[in-house]
């Protein structure tokens, strides 16, 4: 629904001030296009594009000149450990290093809204850690909204807020800072 892939069964959604639920579907997809970036569980990144190609896909989608933002993708893939890797193809990349192309892609069209879906199911702790930290950096720096889904509460303590549903259903809200740290730090203990 955030996304403007699916109606709300009542309501509205607004984005920078545009109500997607009265927008036609071309209008939508190209509003979508532009302001929503996408990081999924699997990265979904094109296996014969290299690394650099698969975040400048973005750009094209959007009708971004590539050679001006060129010099973006460089800065966004090296400030996300990756510019030794650019040329690479996904499958000479690692799980963490697939995941951050994806991170990259998400964000190069600066887009107003990014939505995260499960962006640590196939990493280690680790390297987890590493990918949410970076991509919430990246968020705060650019003045974006975040959103990640993730059943992993120890990633908890890289967000502002708790949203926790349970069978489709706002469960409970969570804002305060300690509370939030409280469960992420819970979940991290469990985990050992």
């Amino acid at each position: 629904i955030l996304a403007g892939l699916l109606q709300p069964t009542e309501g509205t959604v607004y984005i920078d001030g545009e109500d997607l639920t009265d927008m036609r579907d071309a209008r939508r997809t190209r509003f979508r296009g532009r302001a929503i970036g996408f990081a999924f569980q699997s990265n979904n990144l094109v296996p014969y594009l290299n690394a650099r190609d698969n975040v400048n896909l973005m750009l094209r989608l959007n009708h971004m000149n590539t050679r001006q933002n060129r010099q973006r993708t460089t800065d966004l893939l090296t400030r996300l450990g990756l510019g030794e890797r650019m040329r690479n193809y996904p499958g000479q990349l690692s799980g963490g290093q697939q995941q951050r192309v994806a991170i990259a892609r998400a964000l190069i069209h600066e887009p107003i809204v990014v939505l995260a879906d499960e962006p640590t199911a196939s990493l280690d702790t680790e390297r987890a850690y590493q990918v949410v930290d970076t991509f919430a950096h990246l968020i705060h720096e650019q003045n974006r909204a975040g959103i990640m889904v993730t059943h992993d509460l120890r990633m908890c303590r890289y967000v502002d807020k708790i949203v926790q549903m349970i069978d489709g259903k706002v469960s409970r809200i969570i804002r305060d800072r300690d509370e939030i740290d409280e469960v992420a730090n819970a979940s991290a203990l469990a985990a050992h």
